[in-house]
């Protein structure tokens, strides 16, 4: 006996998907029945969405850069080389007097983040705070700074966005490889800056911002310093 009645078509593929598409079929954020899983937690979860709720190419496009002398150009590349080799150095003193009296070292969740008041952060500290890091760091028992931990820290990029007065709002890229025993993990995103010149000429740090490209990606521990 045949798979289908005598004079009856039989239905390909084709046809399947049309009859589908013709029911006005969509998959979104949204479920039919009741919520499951992290819907049921958070009604707007979505696979979509972002922190701020905004599509990730509806982000601010970055600003052109300021026409500065090239001098200043050199003296904030140079600042910014100088931050990644005193962090590859471990010379974390250093690094946190580079920032000003009330300087902020901020790393969001998402780049669409623009406060830490009610927003969770991975890092959001000022210079107490860094100064009570490095000192578990630089602990004698700190397990996590034990023998074959190493980091190194690629900057490039450098744009400086604008100047104010004796403020320099600066953008760059950065790539961070950080070695511990046998293990190699990559870090890579941007940085905001926003430095300040003091009567005495120096530059120090109002704000660091530091965007991960893979803040969200699942990591076998946690991260231990400053990127």
């Amino acid at each position: 006996m045949s798979a289908a009645k005598q004079g009856e078509a039989i239905p390909t593929a084709g046809a399947d998907m049309r009859h589908l598409l013709d029911q006005d079929v969509v998959i979104g954020g949204e479920t039919a029945g009741p919520a499951t899983g992290a819907q049921a937690i958070e009604p707007t979860h979505s696979p979509r969405a972002t922190l701020a709720g905004q599509p990730a190419h509806e982000r601010e496009l970055p600003r052109r850069e300021a026409v500065t002398a090239p001098d200043l150009h050199r003296e904030v590349e140079q600042f910014l080389y100088r931050q990644a080799e005193l962090l590859d150095g471990k010379h974390w003193q250093e690094w946190i007097d580079l920032f000003a009296p009330d300087g902020v070292y901020w790393m969001p969740v998402a780049p669409e983040q623009t406060e830490w008041e009610s927003s969770p952060s991975i890092f959001i500290e000022d210079k107490l705070m860094m100064e009570i890091r490095k000192g578990r760091i630089s602990h004698p028992n700190a397990w996590s700074q034990a023998p074959q931990w190493e980091t190194s820290h690629l900057v490039s990029h450098v744009t400086i966005e604008s100047t104010e007065g004796s403020t320099i709002t600066v953008r760059s890229r950065f790539q961070m490889m950080e070695l511990r025993r046998d293990v190699i993990r990559h870090f890579g995103g941007s940085y905001r800056h926003t430095l300040l010149r003091d009567s005495d000429g120096h530059l120090s740090i109002r704000l660091q911002r530091v965007d991960l490209f893979n803040s969200q990606a699942s990591f076998d521990y946690v991260l231990q310093i400053w990127v």
